[in-house]
């Protein structure tokens, strides 16, 4: 896709995205982040529509995000309490903010929409800058399933029902650890795409990534119930500290 740039999923899923990922139970997210922040405050990096933002603030954290898209934003600001979160627009990776944070964190994947390892350095980089002695910085993304990135493309059934089916096409470039994936829902009523580009980095690198902003990994788990990471786990929860 051309013209691909830090706001385009944002602004091109804005409009649905809290009815296509409708939220789970964020219990256990606002709680471990609340406990890492210790009364400090919280920066949250593509905080989208404020599906972890307004409830750790409602939890008596303060809360700053960072997003690229303002459609994403504009949603968080018309539910209640998302008015209240400062917000700045811009590229995540710049970390563009005043101030130290005790907790700086990126979930459900986001940190891979940096689509290069500079641009991931770059905000390791950038974070530890705007951490206070002690922060942390917390990353919430999939572990890759390397097998599908040797296969070079994939595309899997993701719902089938009466009036709509989601097909998640996707093509992989291994040398560079690069998603191209574009989600597919065809109801009735249409077709709707929306394209996505992520770049993967499994825990070594992330670790070194850290190393290199002189950040050291505290604490790695499954979820964020301090489910113990393993080689099975599909997801990590790493905990970074300055």
């Amino acid at each position: 896709m051309e013209n691909f740039g830090p706001e385009t999923y944002g602004e091109r899923v804005a409009d649905v995205y809290d009815e296509w990922y409708k939220p789970v139970d964020t219990a256990a997210e606002v709680a471990l982040l609340r406990e890492l922040a210790q009364g400090g405050r919280a920066l949250e990096l593509g905080i989208g529509t404020g599906r972890i933002a307004i409830p750790l603030a409602a939890s008596g954290i303060e809360v700053h995000g960072i997003d690229a898209s303002p459609a994403m934003v504009e949603r968080m600001r018309a539910k209640p309490g998302g008015d209240a979160i400062p917000v700045t627009i811009g590229d995540m990776a710049d970390v563009a903010v005043e101030g130290e944070f005790a907790l700086v964190f990126v979930v459900f994947n986001t940190f891979f929409q940096l689509y290069s390892q500079e641009a991931q350095v770059r905000c390791f980089a950038n974070v530890a800058r705007h951490l206070q002695p002690g922060g942390r910085f917390l990353i919430h993304a999939f572990v890759a399933d390397t097998s599908r990135v040797e296969a070079g493309q994939d595309v899997s059934v993701k719902e089938v029902s009466l009036d709509r089916v989601r097909l998640d096409a996707t093509v992989y470039d291994p040398a560079e650890q690069r998603i191209d994936t574009t989600q597919v829902r065809i109801t009735e009523s249409g077709i709707r795409l929306v394209h996505a580009k992520l770049r993967f980095a499994l825990p070594p690198e992330l670790d070194l990534m850290a190393r290199l902003a002189g950040l050291t990994l505290e604490h790695r788990w499954s979820w964020f119930d301090k489910l113990p990471f393993t080689g099975a786990s599909a997801a990590q929860v790493c905990v970074y500290r300055a």
